[in-house]
């Protein structure tokens, strides 16, 4: 075991499958030579080689469509989009292609690509170094969307991802890079020293896709989060006291349904935390989901706490980015009802 930021175990997932597989290929813009803008591929293209870790030029489309070709003919492409926010050049290739191959050609051929891309805001990126696009990848069938929150499941889920027979988006979660933020939004970010999921095996290991966790058990409600907001949903339940169960779903798609249906037939009320805007955020979803399966079950309305429906604003970042104070308001709501 060692102990591991998110980057580090980023690093060590694709230094692992790189050793392991030859048909494993990292590449995109500016994770060969320079290992990344924020150095989740450093040294990789020394150890393993220009052919196995590579630069691409600025183009996100022929990025994944590469990609793509790739995986058809049996390799396992692992590409970085630089920020979560430049993907949607590359929207049409992995919705019209990636996503439709296995189904399209009867398993004749399929798309064993993962997408990985730094995702979310908290580090002052301002509008276009900010967004969070999950919901736009959930809706498309065929396409698998993980979400890490911390360095120990970041190295297992994307060992998994790089596994998967299907294109799987892998967004990270950059506020959480170098370490959970220290109680308050407007600080500097922490450290992930002493932390219990920064003890990270070196070897390989697999976290399973669509397996949520119980980060905290509870009595009161059952708080649905996941990256970034994970962190801050166990942030509010100290603060506030309330005896909340804080459930990290790991995967949006697959969803782990019956740990979510479990803890809110037993809590009795919900409420749902993402950092996405609200309107049509996969917090939409999720309340869908528990209202159709949990309804006689519920003793309060579900409650959503999230984004705001606007652009991402650099100014009021920490306004728009729902911190602890914010889920205590929605807890404190649904304990009312």
């Amino acid at each position: 075991m060692a102990s591991m930021n998110m980057i580090r175990a980023i690093n060590s997932a694709l230094d692992v499958m790189l050793g392991r597989d030859p048909d494993v290929l990292v590449f995109g813009e500016d994770v060969g030579y320079f290992g990344g803008v924020f150095r989740a591929t450093d040294g990789l293209m020394r150890k393993h080689g220009p052919t196995r870790c590579f630069d691409t030029p600025i183009s996100e489309g022929g990025i994944v469509a590469t990609a793509i070709g790739m995986g058809a003919y049996g390799l396992r492409p692992v590409v970085e989009i630089q920020f979560a926010d430049y993907i949607l050049p590359a929207y049409d290739q992995l919705v019209s292609e990636a996503a439709r191959l296995r189904y399209r050609s009867a398993g004749e051929f399929w798309a064993p690509i993962t997408v990985r891309s730094p995702y979310g805001g908290g580090i002052f990126g301002g509008q276009t170094h900010s967004s969070s696009p999950e919901a736009i990848f959930a809706h498309v069938s065929g396409l698998k969307t993980v979400i890490p929150s911390n360095p120990y499941d970041a190295k297992g889920l994307l060992i998994a991802a790089i596994e998967d027979d299907d294109p799987v988006i892998f967004l990270e979660p950059k506020r959480l890079y170098n370490g959970p933020f220290n109680g308050r939004f407007d600080q500097p970010v922490g450290t992930w020293a002493q932390h219990p999921s920064s003890e990270v095996p070196e070897e390989h290991y697999r976290v399973p896709l669509g397996q949520a966790v119980i980060v905290r058990e509870g009595s009161a409600m059952t708080v649905l989060a996941y990256g970034t907001m994970v962190h801050v949903a166990l942030s509010a339940v100290e603060e506030s006291g309330i005896d909340a169960e804080v459930i990290d779903l790991r995967s949006i798609v697959p969803l782990d349904l019956d740990t979510i249906i479990g803890s809110v037939r037993k809590t009795r009320r919900c409420v749902i935390v993402h950092e996405a805007s609200r309107y049509g955020g996969f917090g939409g979803e999720l309340s869908a989901l528990v209202q159709e399966r949990c309804f006689y079950h519920l003793e309060a309305p579900i409650e959503r706490v999230t984004g705001w429906d606007t652009p991402y604003p650099h100014a009021f970042e920490w306004d728009y980015f729902p911190g602890p104070a914010r889920v205590i308001s929605a807890m404190q709501r649904a304990l009312k009802d």
